[in-house]
């Protein structure tokens, strides 16, 4: 067979071997492919992930609940800016400027108070700066209540304390400080806010809010609907510490409110026999109220 013959035949041979080839190649990345598509879902698998993740809101779709309906606080504070008395201003001044040293610190069980939370049993943000005040009585004497305090309570229902309790005669004690949270008021709100942090108990200003409490006179030691009173001595006191508060928290004097407001059950009456007056009177002075 001579050059010209053979031609035919290695150009035949050659276009064989070549389709092989190339029918391999695509064989091989059939292959690959269809491993590779192994490993990812099917449209029909896909679909029904995007359906169960439908079911399940985030936490930013979560609806937290909102209390209930209240009644809206209107700060008797604010009804009037009264004239500012140069004998009252110098006597609070001297007052607030000793603060720091008429108080005096009591250690109460940790069982009564605790850590502010900075998020919700809903995994939301909340913001634990105090910016409400909530005012107390003791009902029975300053002794009495720092007893309680003192006392375990392992039980939910019976714990209690405020951050500070004010006596007739004026002492200043601090039983909690203002960076924990006190277990003043259980079932609260104020304004329409809340913060549930634990899921056996329901909503609670106590997260961002400080509790003081003044000693009741002996004539309240029951629960009757009023009583002779609070001291001039106790009022004094209780406006410098409130005054000392507002000055270190973003705490409006609209933010000023009783138990007897925040509490949703509707079974508190404290403070009974409250001055608004004296106290109005005593914030001008100090310059941060008017």
């Amino acid at each position: 067979m001579n050059a010209q013959s053979r031609r035919p035949l290695l150009l035949a041979i050659a276009g064989a071997s070549l389709l092989t080839l190339g029918g391999l190649v695509w064989l091989v990345r059939g292959l690959m492919v269809s491993t590779h598509q192994l490993d990812q879902p099917s449209l029909l698998e896909l679909l029904e992930e995007t359906r169960q993740r439908g079911k399940e809101p985030s936490a930013r779709q979560r609806r937290v609940p909102v209390p209930p309906a209240h009644e809206a606080w209107v700060s008797p504070l604010r009804q009037s800016c009264p004239i500012r008395e140069p004998g009252l201003q110098q006597r609070l001044g001297v007052l607030l400027a000793n603060l720091d040293r008429r108080r005096r610190p009591v250690r109460i069980d940790p069982s009564n108070y605790g850590k502010r939370f900075d998020r919700d049993v809903f995994g939301q943000r909340l913001d634990p700066t105090p910016r409400l005040v909530v005012l107390h009585e003791t009902v029975y004497g300053l002794s009495s209540a720092i007893n309680t305090f003192k006392t375990a309570h392992p039980n939910d229902d019976q714990q209690v304390s405020y951050h500070t309790l004010i006596g007739q005669n004026g002492a200043i004690v601090d039983t909690v400080p203002p960076s924990m949270r006190a277990f003043g008021a259980g079932y609260s709100a104020f304004q329409g806010r809340w913060a549930l942090t634990s899921k056996k108990v329901s909503g609670s200003v106590n997260n961002f809010a400080l509790h003081l409490s003044l000693e009741s006179p002996l004539d309240g030691e029951n629960e009757g609907p009023g009583h002779s009173g609070y001291t001039q001595a106790q009022y004094d006191a209780m406006a410098v510490v409130l005054a000392d508060w507002m000055r270190r928290y973003p705490i409006a004097v609209e933010a000023i409110t009783t138990h007897r407001h925040v509490d949703m059950g509707r079974e508190r009456a404290d403070p009974r026999s409250f001055d608004w007056t004296q106290l109005r009177n005593r914030l001008a002075a100090l310059g941060v109220i008017c």
